[in-house]
């Protein structure tokens, strides 16, 4: 896709997503298409996580000396906080932050919750606004100064052990949500300069966008005892003893839409999967004034079957060209239409087009069987668009062997590059400078012989690339 930056801004208007013209740079406006598909996004989201954690609602607002508790955690936030200094006209005792993140909103209310064994583990998540004052180039979803859809889950613990299992669930969790919504994605571990502060280690989920540049879209962090050590959060273990808690959370924002549209847009505008369309299906009836009753009377009985069925279904009976129509419904991404002429009632047939591959199809009608049909299509649809978009994503990612192709890969074809690496910080942090790039993160593999840049022997295999 060519000037994708200009492409992905103009849809986001185009396709009556966002309006980004409120007035704080970094803080955009919801439009009803936009938050429809936010909604269905959560909506997915939400039933994988209810499975096995419960939702809560903290308060926006830390005061300063929470927030100071955690030396390392807040170092890491300390340039992008907001403040609240006043209340109305008087000047509040304690300066209150805006959450960044809310570890130390929420950690200081687990030391009251926890006091043994019997009342671990505590596995929760809240969806949330976060605000972090972003100075670099702000840009609508991607790099934002109010984070709009926070989900973050936080989770404690007895042992390190059941951690680390969290950890895993929290990754296969991410892992569901993004198949379902046909998001590619690369899992690795943070370098140690860049893990979330205060944890153990971080795990990190990228997408390559159309541009070759990669979009961080989930973590999962193991916190181990750094935060329980600093808001007490100790719990009687079945001997008396008192022990510190082990924790973990992992969070998704708004950037989960923009690689939604990122993943799946075209020239035409928006791509959408079924699970998260505010409209799966849009009836176009072709309308001629000697037979206009005929064919709204068979296109308004369709559109009850279909919503009858579940399937969210709109009808587009506006007065105007057909051909004006789909051109609109293909700009929103709307994954399928359906169009009805009198000739096709006559032939008790009708016509589906697909959004991802522009395949028509006519098929037969019948009233007992077209919903299936229409479903089935549907999951169709998903199931080619997910596979798509990981083709991309394993397309874009290259193996090499020396340093003249890591230069060379990254500046002429962008996307994810994988070599043997010895993961010393020092020599990752050479290799940013050198290339101008980010190390992502290793991947465990089977690797042997020396680092590709400083020679030492490898341990893991390491992933770069130019980020957002």
């Amino acid at each position: 896709m060519k000037k994708f930056s200009e492409w992905f801004h103009n849809i986001l208007e185009e396709a009556e997503l966002i309006d980004s013209r409120y007035p704080i740079k970094g803080m955009s406006v919801w439009l009803p298409r936009g938050f429809q598909i936010r909604k269905y996004a959560l909506k997915a989201l939400q039933e994988l996580l209810d499975k096995d954690h419960e939702e809560v609602l903290f308060p926006m607002l830390i005061p300063e000396s929470e927030l100071a508790k955690e030396a390392i955690h807040v170092k890491g936030f300390e340039d992008e906080v907001y403040w609240v200094t006043k209340g109305g006209k008087r000047d509040l005792n304690e300066q209150l932050a805006l959450r960044p993140t809310s570890e130390t909103s929420m950690y200081p209310m687990f030391s009251l919750w926890v006091r043994s064994h019997m009342d671990l583990p505590i596995k929760v998540y809240q969806t949330v606004n976060t605000f972090r004052y972003e100075t670099k180039h702000t840009r609508p979803l991607i790099r934002v100064r109010e984070i709009t859809t926070f989900n973050e889950t936080h989770t404690v613990h007895a042992t390190e052990e059941e951690a680390e299992e969290e950890v895993k669930t929290g990754i296969e969790i991410y892992k569901t949500f993004f198949d379902e919504l046909g998001i590619p994605y690369s899992i690795s571990k943070r370098p140690e300069w860049d893990k979330f502060p205060g944890s153990k280690y971080t795990m990190a989920f990228d997408m390559i966008m159309p541009d070759g540049k990669t979009l961080q879209i989930g973590t999962v962090h193991n916190l181990g005892t750094t935060f329980a050590k600093t808001f007490d959060i100790e719990f009687e273990n079945d001997e008396g003893e008192h022990e510190y808690a082990h924790q973990t959370c992992y969070g998704l924002s708004d950037r989960v839409i923009a690689a939604l549209i990122s993943a799946h847009g075209d020239e035409k505008g928006l791509q959408l999967p079924p699970v998260v369309a505010p409209e799966q299906v849009v009836i176009v009836p072709i309308i001629f004034k000697e037979n206009q009753d005929v064919v709204l009377n068979f296109t308004d009985n369709l559109e009850k079957l279909l919503k009858s069925n579940g399937i969210r279904v709109r009808q587009d009976k506006r007065d105007m060209r057909p051909g004006k129509k789909y051109y609109e419904w293909e700009k929103r991404g709307v994954p399928l239409r359906i169009e009805v002429g009198p000739r096709d009632i006559e032939n008790k047939s009708i016509v589906l087009i697909r959004r991802d591959t522009g395949n028509k199809e006519f098929i037969d009608y019948d009233e007992n069987t077209i919903a299936d049909v229409v479903r089935d299509t549907l999951d169709n649809i998903t199931e080619d668009m997910k596979v798509s978009a990981n083709k991309f994503q394993e397309e874009k990612t290259y193996s090499v062997e020396n340093l003249e192709q890591v230069k060379k890969t990254i500046n002429k074809k962008g996307g994810i590059v994988t070599f043997n690496w010895c993961g010393d910080t020092d020599c990752g942090k050479d290799m940013e400078e050198k290339f101008d790039i980010d190390v992502l993160g290793t991947q465990e593999t089977d690797v042997s012989g020396p680092c590709l840049n400083c020679g030492k022997e490898a341990h893991y295999k390491a992933l770069i690339s130019k980020t957002y």
